[in-house]
């Protein structure tokens, strides 16, 4: 008889109501004078997990980390590490250890130097220290650069010494603060994938911050988006964007496109909304907690909408315009389209074909349409 195939097992402990959070934060207030950098959060975070904190200048996502890291003290409000209560716990005694931006290495001292620092301070064995800069040498792929000085490695390299030098003490907890923001775009989003691997292996729990959407969409097993000092939203990347429970976060995360309307139908399998600027009467092919005559919001990502020369069927989710500017960005292009009400899109398609010589050009009118279940309902 064939045996079944095993299931793996779910590794997201988020989504178990009996699972214990590793970093339980509640109610953390942070005021500096009269001014609220965190206010009231509440997060938990797992074993295990690269969680992201993303929010712009501002937002509180650093101010929530220095707190973590024991560098500021909460106004209100408790932080737990591992079921320890870090209140009044100095920075040192804490399981966590932190990345700066700046990677702050030694310059006189080597790679190897650098790595053992924390190490030599904490008086384990040379041999001890040999083999833990060696296992992190080999982790972060630079076993052949041990001797050498910080200035002479690329910034690429600085950033995986700054890495593994946090390592070395086998924290239970990594904050890292806005880790690839001094690598340029193409080593930014090669260095994203070994960062990933890197953790995995560890099995530390990291928790990043950054004010990048695509690096925390590379990186997270889940994000957390801040705004004003408020956590807005938590959840895994792709419910994050494809679901986003506001017109603030949804205007965060990638592109997106916004259209007011008011609701004319509102069925427990469908809702209709009539949008001026729309152009045209949006059917959603699921209901929405809302009520009849409601003023509500449409946001579509530009991936979802087709574009055609002749008109589609239906009564629905067909709006009118023409092409004002199309940018060319080698895998995909993205039309600007002003409707016929006004209001300008944003359109992608992906450059599928080579030299596609029935692409749609510039200053042709175009329909546009997308499925009843492409785009989200918002109500703030």
């Amino acid at each position: 008889m064939a045996k079944k195939p095993q299931i793996a097992a779910d590794t997201r402990p988020w989504r178990d109501p009996a699972a214990r959070p590793f970093v339980r934060i509640r109610n953390v207030t942070k005021k500096f004078g009269d001014i609220v950098a965190v206010s009231d959060v509440s997060l938990d975070i797992y074993k295990g997990e690269l969680f992201c904190l993303l929010g712009g200048s501002g937002s509180g996502k650093s101010t929530l980390l220095r707190m973590l890291a024991g560098f500021e003290e909460p106004t209100a409000g408790s932080i737990e590490i591992d079921g320890q209560d870090m209140t009044g716990v100095p920075p040192y005694n804490r399981p966590v250890n932190m990345m700066f931006q700046s990677y702050a290495l030694f310059p006189h001292m080597t790679v190897e130097q650098n790595i053992a620092y924390g190490l030599k301070r904490d008086g384990l064995p040379r041999a001890e220290i040999d083999a833990r800069v060696g296992e992190l040498l080999q982790l972060v792929k630079l076993e052949d650069y041990g001797r050498r000085k910080p200035h002479q490695l690329s910034g690429g390299q600085r950033q995986r010494v700054a890495l593994a030098r946090a390592l070395a003490k086998r924290p239970k907890l990594l904050l890292l603060d806005e880790p690839l923001g001094a690598l340029d775009k193409k080593l930014r989003e090669e260095t994203q994938f070994e960062l990933v691997k890197i953790q995995e292996t560890l099995g530390v729990t990291f928790i990043v911050v950054t004010h990048d959407q695509e690096e925390a969409m590379s990186l997270a097993t889940r994000i957390g988006v801040m705004n004003q000092g408020e956590i807005v939203m938590v959840g895994e990347p792709t419910d994050v964007y494809e679901f986003p429970n506001s017109r603030f976060v949804a205007g965060f995360i990638g592109s997106v496109n916004m259209f007011e309307g008011v609701v004319v139908e509102d069925e427990p399998d469908h809702v209709r909304i009539r949008s001026a600027e729309a152009g045209t009467d949006i059917h959603v092919g699921h209901g929405v907690d809302c009520a009849p005559d409601q003023t509500l919001w449409y946001a579509i990502r530009p991936e979802k909408i087709t574009l055609s020369r002749e008109r589609p069927a239906g009564d629905a989710n067909i709006t009118r315009g023409m092409v004002e500017d199309i940018a060319y960005l080698g895998d995909m292009s993205v039309f600007q389209i002003k409707l016929d009400s006004g209001r300008y899109i944003r359109v992608t398609k992906a450059n599928s074909l080579r030299g596609d010589p029935d692409a749609i050009k510039w200053d042709e009118y175009v329909w546009c349409q997308w499925g009843d279940t492409s785009g989200s309902v918002l109500t703030v």
